[in-house]
């Protein structure tokens, strides 16, 4: 499951279709803090937080945006932009540039010089993660930075 208290508290939740939930049977699974009070207090707040504040639409909205900017790049770097909501993916192509192979890494720290951190992972992929509470303008930021930072192996 994913944390869902923010880092106040140990509770984390899965959410899930009744097909797939179904197949598990009691005793199957388990949760060190499954069921604790005031977790369930604390969880029941947190998803009132997201259903008041549009969180959910908020990263619909953001990470098509997200995805449209990093399409809009174009880069030669990029082989392929996926996501579901924030969570979004840009693999990269290894490429030689002077000499050396870029990879994924590299362009992370290029970002990361230039202001943007990012989780690589596979060597190929850049794993970006933003807050459900991101802004339409720290969108546009980032996604200036990750096009700055492509530029750079160009």
């Amino acid at each position: 499951g994913k944390a869902i208290s923010g880092g106040t508290y140990p509770v984390s939740a899965v959410l899930s279709s009744h097909e797939v939930i179904l197949t598990i049977k009691p005793g199957e699974h388990g949760s060190t803090y499954g069921g604790n009070p005031m977790g369930c207090k604390i969880a029941m707040a947190a998803l009132n937080v997201l259903r008041e504040e549009g969180l959910v639409q908020n990263a619909e909205k953001m990470g098509e945006l997200t995805r449209k900017n990093l399409k809009d790049m174009n880069s030669p770097l990029i082989t392929t932009i996926r996501g579901k909501g924030l969570l979004n993916a840009i693999i990269i192509k290894p490429t030689e540039v002077k000499g050396r192979t870029v990879t994924a890494w590299d362009v992370c720290l290029e970002m990361a010089k230039n202001g943007l951190l990012a989780k690589p992972t596979h060597d190929d992929i850049i794993r970006l993660a933003p807050p459900l509470t991101i802004t339409e303008a720290q969108v546009t930021e980032a996604s200036d930075i990750i096009a700055k930072s492509l530029k750079a192996f160009q």
